[in-house]
């Protein structure tokens, strides 16, 4: 028996491992796709007249935030891995670019310092060389380039392909244990609400 392809009206929870994996695999495919859509309005923000610093650093942690999740490892073990990135058939270093990624984003999250300026505070001196003031400056780091937007979008451009034929292929074996349930076992599981798209 095939999946049906009507729109359901009605559904029926599984709490099984592998529905619950292939709900994993969703949630990684929605950051990665998060991800890809921040780096595609930081590319275009970027390339206006007037930057919004603001929507940029907004963007671009909320992206690395997002990208980052995807590798934590879950309670049932499905999450990427460098070995994905590597299998992405993205030229170049990948998986060193993996590594920065997380510093940066690490950084700008946990780091214990201001991640858009770096402060420092001095002493002002009269003419006779005494101590007349204190003097606070500041130095702007700079934002997110074009280039390192366009590699990280790339690089959750092709990891989605990969976390999609991976839901491909779990949500046939999540089918393939369903179908085996009488009618009494699937309605004897909780109703979950099916969203109309």
């Amino acid at each position: 028996m095939t999946p049906s392809t009507t729109t359901p009206t009605s559904a029926r929870q599984l709490a099984t491992p592998g529905a619950l994996g292939l709900a994993d695999l969703v949630a990684l495919f929605d950051d990665l796709q998060f991800t890809l859509e921040c780096c595609e309005r930081l590319v275009a923000e970027l390339a206006r007249p007037r930057v919004d610093a603001v929507v940029v650093e907004a963007l671009w942690v909320s992206a690395l935030n997002a990208y980052a999740r995807c590798f934590r490892t879950g309670d049932r073990g499905l999450h990427l891995t460098v070995d994905d990135v590597q299998a992405t058939g993205v030229p170049g270093e990948v998986a060193e670019w993996h590594a920065l990624l997380g510093r940066i984003r690490d950084f700008s999250i946990d780091g214990p310092v201001n991640p858009r300026e770096a402060y420092s505070v001095g002493v002002s001196q009269s003419s006779t060389g005494e101590a007349s003031g204190v003097v606070i400056t500041s130095a702007a780091r700079p934002l997110v380039d074009e280039v390192t937007v366009k590699q990280t979008g790339r690089l959750a451009f092709e990891l989605s392909r990969l976390v999609d034929e991976r839901i491909k292929e779990h949500q046939q074996t999540v089918f393939a244990a369903a179908s085996k349930l009488t009618p009494a076992q699937l309605s004897a599981l909780p109703e979950i609400e099916v969203a109309s798209q």
